[in-house]
C-alpha cells in the first residue's frame, strides 16, 4: 500500500511502516505542513521506493519482512547522505543503541506528539543541507595522525595502512572529539552533546556502546595501541594526543 501526497513543496519524506493507520495520519500532518509524503508498508516495498530519493526516510524497526536496521544498512549503502529517523513503538533503551550504533539522524518512539516529529524533521532536513564544520578552528591541519591511523577531518575519514576504516558518523563524531583534548577526561555527557544530532538524549550506555566499537575499530586497524582509556567517574580519554600533519602528507 503507498499512499501519494502532492504539494508545492521540493521536500519529500518516505514513510516505511507498517502501521496503516499511522501512515494515514502522517499523509495528513506531512500535506498541513506541504511536505510531500509516499509510503511503504515493507522493508522491500520502501527500498524498491528509494527512486526518485526522498529528502528524508522515516523508519520503523518493526516491519513484517526484515529488520529496520537491515533496510537501514541497505538505504545508507545506496544514499549514505540520506537523512534518516527512526521510528519504534519499543521502549527499550536499547533501539536507542540501535540507532546510534548503526548513524541514524535521529530517534522517535512512538506515540510520538505530531509537532514534535515536525520539528524533529524539520531540524534534521536543516542540518542535511547546511554543510557540517568539518573541524574545529582551533585544528590548522586537516589530516591528524596517530599511530598506523590518519584522520582526515575534511574528508571526514580514517584511514589506516591497510585501507579506509569504517565509521558511522555517530563513531566519526566521537572519535574527533576525543581527538580535539587528547589527555582530556570526557565525560559521557560531553561526549552526548558531541556526538548525537538528533533532539533525544540518549541513554550513557549508548554513549558506552558506541566507545566500545569505536576501540575495536581502532584496534583492528592499528593493534599496537590502546586510544581511547577510561577514566574511573569521569569518562573517556584520547591518548596519547594526535599528531598534525600538513595537508595532503599522508605518511
Amino acid at each position: 500500500m503507498t499512499l501519494n501526497t502532492h504539494t508545492k513543496s521540493d521536500v519529500s519524506v518516505l514513510v516505511i511502516d507498517d502501521d496503516v493507520e499511522l501512515v494515514r495520519l502522517l499523509s495528513q500532518l506531512f500535506v498541513r505542513e506541504s511536505i510531500k509524503m509516499r509510503s511503504a508498508t515493507s522493508g522491500t516495498a520502501g527500498l524498491e521506493s528509494l527512486d526518485p530519493p526522498p529528502s528524508l526516510v522515516l523508519l520503523d524497526l518493526m516491519l513484517p519482512d526484515m529488520h529496520g536496521k537491515e533496510v537501514f544498512r541497505r538505504l545508507r549503502e545506496r544514499l549514505p547522505e540520506l537523512p534518516v529517523i527512526m521510528l519504534t513503538a519499543k521502549g527499550d533503551p536499547v533501539d536507542r543503541v540501535i540507532g546510534l550504533e548503526l548513524g541514524a539522524d535521529d530517534y522517535v518512539p512512538k506515540p510520538f506528539d505530531p509537532r514534535e516529529l515536525i520539528a524533529r524533521v524539520r531540524t534534521v532536513l536543516r542540518r542535511s543541507r547546511t554543510k557540517e564544520p568539518s573541524v574545529n578552528p582551533n585544528l590548522k591541519a586537516t589530516l591528524l595522525k596517530f599511530g598506523k591511523l590518519v584522520l582526515d577531518t575534511g574528508a571526514r575519514t580514517l584511514s589506516s595502512e591497510s585501507g579506509q576504516v569504517p565509521l558511522t558518523n555517530i563513531e566519526f563524531r566521537l572519535l574527533l572529539e576525543l581527538v580535539r583534548h587528547p589527555g582530556t577526561a570526557l565525560s559521557r555527557e560531553a561526549l552526548t552533546r558531541a556526538a548525537q544530532v538528533g533532539n533525544y538524549r540518549p541513554l550513557d550506555r549508548a554513549v558506552d556502546v558506541q566507545i566500545a566499537r569505536l576501540r575495536r575499530k581502532l584496534r583492528q586497524a592499528d593493534d599496537r595501541s590502546q586510544w581511547i582509556g577510561t577514566a574511573r567517574g569521569e569518562g573517556y580519554v584520547w591518548s596519547p594526543p594526535a599528531t598534525s600533519l600538513p595537508d595532503g602528507d599522508n605518511e
